[in-house]
């Protein structure tokens, strides 16, 4: 259900029956008409985007002292295909609060033992970092060791591209499956047995590496235990579902209601023809000839039920912003000086110690003792639902989704303005304000 509501209009309507359910004795031509015109409101993916954004509002910061040099300079390419760390980590984030669960796999190249530092970095053979998506995670075998949970298996899908042996413009989307255990990784790849035909899993290559772990960080969404997260937005998705569905019967109808339906009765036999310069003549006392339209009662239920939907997915989002008393982190707790944590703070933490395990990781490969830390920004809870709520209501505005009278109202219905205050009237005020003061330019700028 997430991965068609990330893929938007073009995932829901591939989804079909799953999302967006063929009523009793409907026609098929009419539910696939149905089906062709529907258009998601997204909802969930925007509220994803925003509230993953917000972490990175800033840039990921460290501390040059702690952090390795040697680590350091893998930062502006963490991933050895252009993605610096803040961009990595901010898909990361996204990903963990879509889906619920995210992984980080810090991987070296297979290299040659015997060379030094100097040719390694020659050849471009350090560790990097790799994100592995939830919906790829297939399998994990896991032991308490020294009291903390150590992988001792993981398995995940992934897709390769490669040249087509036969025809050098076309490039194949291979998928596989990696086995990684303690000091050792597999690759099986889908290939037909020689004897029957049939296609089968069969080992395609295989190595050894030099640190005996699974060198895999999880990152969480919501989390409730190890390998087990919960995507934070989960009931948002289901409203974004119901959205799609009561969106879809509000266009119906209004189809229908748009279209009237000529009624006749006692009119004769002769052909009717209707038009402007056209009347049509009866002898029957009891003839009748007349539009029928839609009342419009209905329109209007499915108009407010859209908008109360629209409302209560913008209330969801906006609680993973509002801080809460009874949450409250160990540092918080000694210095007894912060009321609390919200949702989304508690996962920029959670993603942080994520990020200070993966550059331990990269230490290890590139024998430094200590890998250091990074801080992501994490200041922007919100003291009431409210407050943001309007936050959410405000980038509406910017985006021109909003008027300017109903952003207006809506602030003024959360309380953050004087219920006294008329549109009308705060019109005028706006209209006899100065004009805002230019920028001053900084001295850089006038030379």
């Amino acid at each position: 259900m997430i991965s068609a509501l990330l893929g938007g209009t073009a995932a829901m309507r591939l989804a079909g029956k799953t999302y967006l359910p063929r009523w009793p004795n409907e026609e098929d031509g009419f539910y696939q008409n149905r089906l062709s015109t529907a258009t998601l409101f997204p909802a969930f993916s925007r509220t994803v985007e925003v509230l993953s954004g917000k972490p990175f509002s800033r840039p990921v910061t460290w501390d040059e002292k702690i952090v390795p040099a040697r680590i350091r300079d893998m930062f502006p390419d963490v991933d050895l295909q252009g993605t610096n760390l803040h961009s990595f980590l901010a898909d990361i984030c996204e990903e963990a609060m879509a889906y619920g669960l995210c992984g980080i796999l810090v991987e070296h190249p297979p290299t040659k033992t015997g060379l030094t530092v100097a040719q390694e970095r020659q050849q471009g053979l350090r560790p990097y970092l790799v994100k592995v998506a939830a919906t790829s995670l297939l399998d994990y075998d896991s032991e308490r060791v020294n009291g903390q949970e150590t992988f001792m298996m993981l398995r995940f899908l992934e897709v390769v591209s490669e040249r087509d042996p036969d025809n050098e413009f076309i490039v194949k989307e291979i998928e596989q499956v990696r086995v990684l255990n303690p000091g050792r990784w597999r690759i099986y790849r889908e290939k037909r047995n020689d004897t029957d035909g049939a296609l089968e899993w069969q080992l395609h290559d295989e190595g050894t590496t030099s640190l005996k772990k699974i060198t895999f960080v999880p990152v969480y969404g919501d989390k409730r235990g190890f390998m087990n997260g919960r995507p934070p937005l989960a009931e948002l998705a289901w409203l974004n579902v119901e959205h799609w569905q009561s969106r879809s019967d509000q266009q119906t109808i209004l189809h229908v209601a748009r279209v009237p339906v000529l009624f006749g009765k006692k009119l004769g036999d002769a052909p009717i023809s209707v038009g402007a310069a056209s009347a049509i003549m009866s002898e029957e006392d009891d003839a009748d000839l007349r539009y029928v339209e839609h009342t419009g009662k209905a329109i209007e239920a499915g108009r407010t039920d859209i908008l109360d939907l629209e409302e209560k997915m913008r209330q969801i989002g906006a609680e993973l912003l509002v801080i809460k008393p009874g949450h409250r982190t160990v540092v918080q707790t000694l210095a007894d000086n912060e009321a609390g944590t919200s949702a989304l703070q508690r996962m920029v933490c959670d993603l942080t110690d994520a990020a200070r395990l993966a550059l331990q990781y990269l230490a290890e490969w590139i024998g430094e003792s200590d890998g250091g830390h990074v801080t992501i920004f994490s200041d922007f809870g919100a003291t009431t639902l409210a407050e943001a709520s309007a936050d959410f209501l405000v980038g509406m505005h910017k985006e021109r989704a909003l008027s300017d009278e109903t952003l207006f109202n809506e602030i003024q219905r959360r309380g953050l303005i004087s219920s006294e205050l008329r549109w009308a009237d705060e019109q005028v005020r706006i209209r006899a304000m100065p004009p805002p003061l230019p920028d001053k330019p900084t001295p850089s700028a006038a030379v």
